[in-house]
């Protein structure tokens, strides 16, 4: 995992140089304390003997400093060295610079120009380049952290020894100031994760805060403030809709250049293991290949090729766009690895997208792999993993997904985002209805109609109900009956198809779909978190646009678990959706355009053709294929026991959000084929699964602190909390 972590405060001298330079005097030592940001848990008293642990430092582990004293900031992990660049608006001002960490594509003289217009407070410049990257200025004592869009590269921040402490992990900071776990902020997450409203600005640890997607964080010598850098119509009445043809060149030129970002930086070879000395006496080449460890990701560019929409647009631009994407070894000429996951153990209902991903793959730019697996990369089939920052359902599903993309390149493209950030949320028909557009329901609500044959006369007219009442809804009302529905226990979730789900989402706030096996006591701590949010109306009140920016943030936030779940050693996943450009870009697509059925596929299609691709094999932009059922059940079979023993006595019932029997006997049913919500069931497990490798973690983040060792939930989960007054 690589985050940045820094340090504001009152007291200049805290930092890389300790408090200050220190003579010989009544302390035994002379010269300054060096290290990391001070350890001010004891008074500074000449007198009091833990003044001298009070000058000692803490220092993130394996941190590389990037500037030191007044207000430090550390880069910690296996950044590549062009991933961290910095900049100066004057060699004779040392204290006005600015950090880019991460793949970003602005040149040096952009990085100084934005740097002097941060200076002069304008933050929407550090936002505007290509790539996935994190922000960092300094102008004197104030310092400026800009998130992302999306929310795929968040910060945190936590007040720490009379000033503030961010990073862009939470658990760092959770170390620093030893925070207790939120329990109310994970019940929020099983109960309402697609709410922002449920969920706040809170984070799994207590006391350690999240600035929301499209802020910036700044720290004035310790004081905070968010602020947002995008502006946003905060009023229901729409402006006028944008040229579709000029938004659609937008997006086409926002994800070409966030696929040359990519294709423009250095490439790395990633660490090579030890040579095979071939047969071993007793060892087949899979036993070898274990002893070894797992194959480094070949050098240059790959990208997910499932056959998809997304995934080909990102596979065929980075085939065909000018750069520098290295070559495969022994392979002179092939410029990426498009790389194909083909499931054995349930092959049906995939047949037309591995064909598609297969017509794909012959084109000569592109070197095809199909990487298969049967039993053993089934869902829950192998649950150990590293510890992620918070946690994700991706984490149930993280060794079939590190399977496949271990077989790829050290660069490697996924389509993640793209349905977010292209597609139109179903809540988005409330806003038509409100700018007076029925007109443009009709194809939508007819495509909705032809996926359910034997309901076909009554789903548009349940559709424009339900969109029309939502459209009359205000938002103080949906947030107070979401509540409502919570405290009644109301939340019972049963499999949906297309028309079902659609009128689900076409809402202020749902539940999710683990909320059913949530116990009342967590169900009624949300409610309460959902009846005070609403009083705090949203930047906008238009429920189409509110309820599709949260439903990317979701999917952001469960990106950069998966990310951090599937890791493979020197290997960079890039999911260009998520840029801060393409997003930007989306948003400006007309609502008219997004509800129309195969919008996605039209606007990717004139991506390609730009850069020369107009020969696509039939039936590409048909919708993906929905999570394959019976491979999760196949693999809940299997791990059958191991999930009933990780649940006889669970961290989740501990902390009172569940009762073990009552996912025991969801986890039978759904082994069973009983209709279960499976989605619920993986973030159940996930979030066991995050707690028990939090609670069994021996290091920390920190080093040299005056304790024995900082670290997170100290105490671990207490058994049973206070009810509810």
């Amino acid at each position: 995992m690589r985050w940045l972590v820094g340090w504001s405060s009152i007291a200049a001298s805290f930092g890389t140089a300790g408090r200050v330079s220190v003579q010989d005097g009544g302390y035994g030592f002379d010269g300054p304390v060096t290290g990391g940001i001070a350890d001010a848990d004891h008074p500074h008293d000449p007198g009091d003997p833990a003044a001298r642990d009070a000058d000692r430092t803490v220092v993130p582990v394996g941190a590389q400093l990037l500037w030191g004293d007044p207000d430090p900031l550390w880069a910690v992990g296996d950044w590549r060295p062009d991933e961290i660049r910095t900049a100066a608006a004057d060699p004779a001002d040392p204290f006005t610079r600015l950090a880019v960490l991460g793949c970003c594509g602005a040149t040096d003289a952009e990085l100084r120009r934005a740097l002097l217009a941060a200076r002069g407070g304008a933050l929407r410049h550090l936002t505007q380049w290509s790539g996935s990257y994190t922000a960092v200025v300094q102008t004197g004592r104030r310092i400026t952290v800009v998130g992302d869009l999306a929310g795929a590269r968040p910060v945190f921040y936590t007040p720490w020894a009379g000033g503030t402490a961010y990073a862009t992990a939470a658990l760092p900071l959770a170390d620093l100031i030893e925070a207790q776990l939120d329990i109310g902020h994970l019940a929020a997450l099983l109960a309402c994760p697609d709410s922002p409203e449920a969920l706040g600005d809170g984070t799994p640890y207590a006391g350690v805060r999240r600035i929301p997607p499209g802020h910036a964080l700044i720290l004035r010598e310790g004081s905070r403030e968010i602020t947002g850098y995008e502006p946003v119509a905060s009023l229901a009445v729409a402006s006028p809709e944008s040229d579709p043809e000029r938004a659609v060149e937008g997006v086409r030129e926002a994800l070409v250049d966030a696929v040359r970002a990519r294709l423009t930086a250095p490439r790395h070879a990633p660490d090579t293991l030890p040579h095979d000395p071939g047969p071993v006496p007793g060892m087949g080449p899979a036993d070898r290949r274990a002893a070894r460890g797992a194959p480094a990701p070949v050098p240059g560019v790959g990208a997910d090729l499932s056959g998809g929409s997304a995934s080909g647009t990102l596979a065929l631009l980075a085939a065909g766009l000018p750069g520098a994407p290295g070559t495969i070894l022994n392979r002179s000429g092939e410029r990426l690895l498009a790389v194909t996951f083909n499931d054995l153990a349930t092959p049906q209902g995939r047949e037309a997208e591995l064909e598609r991903a297969r017509a794909i793959a012959a084109d000569p730019r592109l070197h095809h792999v199909v990487v298969a697996a049967a039993e053993e990369a089934l869902p829950y089939a192998d649950l150990d993993g590293p510890l992620t920052d918070e946690p994700g359902p991706s984490l149930v599903f993280a060794a079939r997904e590190r399977r496949r993309l271990a077989a790829g390149s050290a660069d490697h493209f996924v389509g993640h985002g793209a349905r977010q950030v292209l597609d139109a949320h179903p809540a988005r028909l409330a806003d038509l209805l409100m700018d007076r557009r029925r007109r443009h329901l009709l194809r939508p609500v007819a495509a909705l109609a032809r996926s359910a044959p034997g309901e076909s006369l009554l789903v548009p007219f349940s559709v424009y109900s339900a969109a029309r009442r939502l459209a009359r809804t205000p938002y103080r009302t949906g947030m107070e009956a979401a509540a409502a529905r919570l405290r009644e226990g109301a939340v019972r979730a049963e499999p949906a198809g297309p028309v079902d789900a659609s009128l689900a989402a076409l809402t202020w706030s749902r539940p999710g779909p683990a909320a059913g096996w949530l116990t009342g006591e967590a169900l009624a701590e949300v409610s309460i978190r959902l009846a005070a949010a609403a009083g705090r109306p949203p930047l906008s009140l238009r429920p189409g646009e509110v309820r599709a920016r949260s439903a990317l943030t979701r999917h952001a936030a469960d990106h950069r678990v998966f990310e951090q779940a599937v890791e493979v050693r020197s290997q960079r996943l890039h999911a260009p959706f998520l840029d801060n450009q393409v997003v930007r870009a989306a948003r400006a697509l007309p609502e008219s355009l997004r509800v129309q059925p195969g919008a996605r596929a039209a606007i990717l299609r004139s991506v390609l053709s730009s850069a020369g691709v107009r020969e696509l094999p039939p039936g590409w932009g048909a919708p993906a294929h929905t999570p394959n059922e019976t491979a999760t059940r196949l693999g809940l079979r299997a791990a059958l026991t191991s999930l009933l023993a990780l649940f006889t006595a669970p961290l989740l019932a501990d902390a009172g959000l569940v009762e073990a029997r009552v996912v025991q006997q969801a986890l039978l049913d759904a082994a069973e084929g009983r209709p279960v919500p499976l989605d619920g069931l993986a973030e159940l497990v996930s979030m066991e699964l995050w707690l028990g490798r939090l609670l069994a973690r021996r290091g920390t983040c920190w080093t040299g602190t005056s304790t024995p060792r900082r670290r997170a939930v100290p105490t671990g989960i207490p058994h049973r909390r206070p009810a509810l007054s």
